[in-house]
């Protein structure tokens, strides 16, 4: 029997040697695929969008039920007690006003809201860069989300992609998406990361002139952000770059690129 456990235990050992020296061995072995992580910089409306037809019918609806159900306000009650008593006032010709004492009524309030109103002049929906189409400005199509691209030169072309960088040792895949970020816009950006796990993954081959089996291609990671800063006055923008509508990407990603990213951007 003790022979027996201690061939038992001899071997566990050598197996657990042979799989740490497996273990050791992937570990050390070079990576066949490159990986990056790309940040998906959304502008998220400023305005809401137009409403369609049924949207308004329905809105009208709800407005006219709430009209039908809703009870007096204060101003509403102070200004049918106010009618009322100018009402008895001039039916008994009674007038109790003191001489040079201001009183400021219900309607002399609704007459001043009125005139404020009247002055007041709303932004327009479409800016000068929806005008001149300028798609590098930032204050466009105020009604729908912004993405950012950037074109980044890839072996030797120039690709418009998310901004993204390879992946450092030390890094986790979302502060390798965060410095991707801040490459493109520099230090001064504020932006919501959403989570720390990637939205979608594109992975592709390297061309067969460059190809090699310990740098077969490369694996995009996808991270998603909200933009917070509403002035890029001071943002470092390096390269070439576009803020586009998901209707939009199609004239700037390849399609493989564009179905990845389209599968995880929803556009509201």
């Amino acid at each position: 029997m003790a022979a027996c456990s201690a061939v038992h235990c001899g071997l566990c050992h050598s197996a657990m040697a042979a799989s740490r020296a497996r273990w050791v061995c992937t570990a050390a072995a070079p990576r066949s695929w490159r990986l990056f992580g790309a940040m998906c910089l959304l502008r998220l409306p400023r305005v809401t969008q137009p409403l369609q037809k049924e949207e308004e019918e329905m809105m009208a609806l709800m407005g006219q039920i709430e009209l039908e159900k809703s009870h007096y306000s204060d101003h509403e009650i102070r200004k049918l007690e106010e009618e009322e008593l100018l009402r008895k006032r001039k039916e008994s010709g009674y007038d109790d006003e003191v001489s040079g004492k201001t009183v400021i009524m219900a309607r002399d309030l609704e007459d001043k809201w009125e005139q404020k109103f009247l002055r007041f002049k709303a932004a327009p929906r479409m800016t000068d860069a929806d005008e001149s189409n300028n798609r590098t400005s930032l204050y466009r199509k105020l009604d729908r989300n912004l993405m950012l691209l950037v074109k980044q030169k890839i072996g030797n072309q120039e690709l418009w992609l998310v901004p993204q960088v390879e992946w450092q040792p030390g890094e986790t895949l979302r502060s390798t998406a965060e410095r991707a970020m801040a490459t493109f816009l520099g230090d001064h950006i504020e932006a919501k990361v959403l989570g720390n796990a990637p939205y979608g993954i594109y992975k592709y081959k390297f061309p067969r002139a460059i190809r090699t089996e310990d740098n077969v291609g490369a694996k995009v990671f996808f991270f998603k952000a909200f933009l917070q800063s509403s002035d890029l006055s001071q943002a470092e923008k390096k390269d070439n770059h576009v803020w586009v509508t998901k209707d939009e990407l199609g004239d700037y990603l390849k399609p493989e690129y564009l179905k990845k990213v389209n599968r995880f951007l929803l556009d509201l």
